[in-house]
């Protein structure tokens, strides 16, 4: 009765950090089934009352497999500042991975320039040109990034910018491309939002996808899935 009156219980907290059940709970949010394909699944409901209109007679009915028709590019930034956050990327990438069937992945170096790659360390083999995901995914795709958006102005606004290699455009450029072709995206940031202030690099980037940068936390990734599922 004593620990009952004090009443110092708390509601959970939802900025807590995540496991890779929490994601995946989070990330079903996007899901959007779809019937499509063979009819070979045993339709229980359509079958009972097929069956009833006949006079008992039984008259089996199929339906196609129920799948998962979201599609979605994420976009990760490996290295330097996102070192320390290496557990939450690899938690979210498995989680979407389960989730979803139509998921492809691309990494990138703080932020996104002319080029991106599929495997680190990268390989010739493995670097794909931006201008061609732009071509070959169309705007339903859901776009996904995730990092910590901490870096130079300049690594964004210049060509040249870039602290790896001399880019011809600035990486704004290649942002405002990327928001343009695609419908929907979002910005997953593993860095608390109290520290976004202090970084004009996280200011820039979560103006041009219109506001739409969340915290890498179960609130920040429900909150991100509501607006892909737009």
């Amino acid at each position: 009765m004593k620990v009952w009156e004090q009443r110092l219980w708390s509601n959970f907290d939802d900025t807590k950090t995540l496991g890779i059940r929490d994601i995946r709970v989070a990330v079903r949010r996007l899901r959007k089934f779809a019937r499509e394909g063979v009819p070979e699944e045993f339709d229980i409901d359509e079958t009972v009352t097929s069956t009833a209109k006949n006079a008992g007679y039984l008259d089996v009915k199929l339906r196609p497999e129920r799948k998962n028709r979201v599609k979605i590019l994420l976009f990760l930034d490996v290295g330097g500042s996102m070192d320390p956050h290496i557990e939450a990327c690899e938690e979210i990438f498995s989680a979407a991975k389960s989730e979803f069937k139509n998921l492809e992945h691309f990494y990138f170096h703080n932020c996104i320039y002319e080029i991106l790659w599929k495997n680190n360390p990268r390989s010739s083999q493995d670097i794909i040109s931006t201008y061609d995901v732009l071509r070959k995914f169309g705007s339903d795709y859901r776009i996904i990034f995730v990092g910590d958006a901490s870096m130079s102005p300049y690594e964004i606004t210049y060509p040249g910018g870039s602290i790896e290699h001399w880019n011809e455009e600035a990486g704004i450029v290649w942002l405002d491309r990327l928001s343009a072709h695609f419908d929907s995206i979002t910005w997953l940031n593993p860095e608390p939002r109290k520290f976004w202030n202090s970084s004009e690099s996280n200011r820039i980037i979560n103006e041009i996808f219109d506001g739409n940068m969340f915290e890498l936390n179960l609130k920040g990734i429900e909150e991100a899935m509501k607006v892909l599922a737009r």
